[in-house]
């Protein structure tokens, strides 16, 4: 990543991406408190488009607010660097990082006098799944890491210290020859991915996780309100493993994910083991939605000038 050719924003400015540096003694290297987003940018016939950026943007800033960090610009100003990064970087289909950090000014658990820096880059990164998987799905395996209990980490906040309990699941998963991990909450619930929330469809209906300790999935609302739209009913509900295991489908979901299909959970095919009809349905229509092909949904699309 840190050969790649272009620019990124750092606190104001763009700088060569090479020069984005920042020093050994960062607070948010040594302690993991800071605030992060992941946005997706895909190719429309009228340019690159980001999808919805805006409400990207408030949640990095509703981040901030819970973990008591103040970010020294308004909610425009990153989003409109983050419109001119993918300009600059001439990204068709990619990603945005935004982050906001603390600063190397002081250092220990009581340091008070800490700057929040900001930087966001963007690249060419057309899918974080493989081909394959979005086609047929994924193999999954239950953690062995519980997911954040609500009262342990702020669970609401995309916050970089959270996604530990992520990378560690994700590995383990990964050594069993998975692609992803299912994660289950203090109480033996399904919760979610290590990076996306989760639906499984039962008898035509959807079914998932309440958002206690989930992240609030910009990806899981577009979801939800595209089956909406196509009167598919959903129940937000406590789920057990037992239950997964004997769903009729099931996908994961985020804005790095997309919309995947899960082929199977703990060496039990989950349906016909292929991608559902509904899940079928589902990720059609967001695509159609991210690559500018519902035009009922534009409001979601933010058109980067060239």
């Amino acid at each position: 990543m840190d050969q790649l050719q272009g620019v990124i924003w750092l606190d104001g400015k763009m700088v060569d991406w090479q020069e984005a540096r920042v020093h050994v003694l960062t607070h948010t290297l040594h302690y993991g408190l800071g605030v992060f987003e992941g946005v997706r940018v895909y190719p429309t016939e009228r340019g690159s488009a980001i999808f919805r950026l805006a409400d990207h943007t408030r949640r990095l800033f509703n981040s901030a607010h819970i973990v008591q960090m103040k970010i020294p610009y308004t909610a425009e100003a990153i989003t409109q660097a983050q419109i001119e990064s993918v300009r600059q970087n001439k990204v068709k289909h990619g990603y945005i990082r935004p982050m906001c950090f603390y600063g190397s000014e002081e250092m220990g658990l009581r340091a008070q006098h800490l700057k929040t820096h900001t930087m966001i880059a963007s690249w060419e990164w057309p899918s974080y799944m493989s081909a394959d998987g979005l086609k047929n799905g994924i193999k999954v395996r239950t953690s062995s890491y519980t997911r954040h209990h609500v009262n342990i980490s702020m669970c609401k906040a995309k916050c970089n210290g959270n996604y530990v309990n992520s990378i560690l699941a994700l590995e383990e998963a990964m050594r069993c020859g998975c692609a992803e991990a299912l994660m289950l909450d203090n109480e033996g619930y399904v919760a979610e991915g290590t990076g996306e929330n989760v639906f499984i469809v039962r008898d035509g209906v959807l079914h998932t996780p309440c958002l206690t300790s989930c992240l609030d999935g910009i990806t899981r609302r577009t979801v939800i309100q595209l089956a909406t739209d196509m009167g598919i009913d959903y129940i937000e509900r406590q789920i057990t493993r037992d239950e997964f295991y004997v769903a009729d489908e099931a996908f994961f979901c985020g804005t790095a994910a997309e919309v995947v299909p899960i082929q199977s959970l703990d060496d039990r095919i989950i349906g016909t083991g292929k991608c559902g009809p509904l899940t079928k349905k589902l990720q059609d229509a967001y695509f159609d939605c991210v690559m500018g092909k519902n035009t009922h949904v534009d409001d979601w699309l933010t058109y980067v000038p060239t």
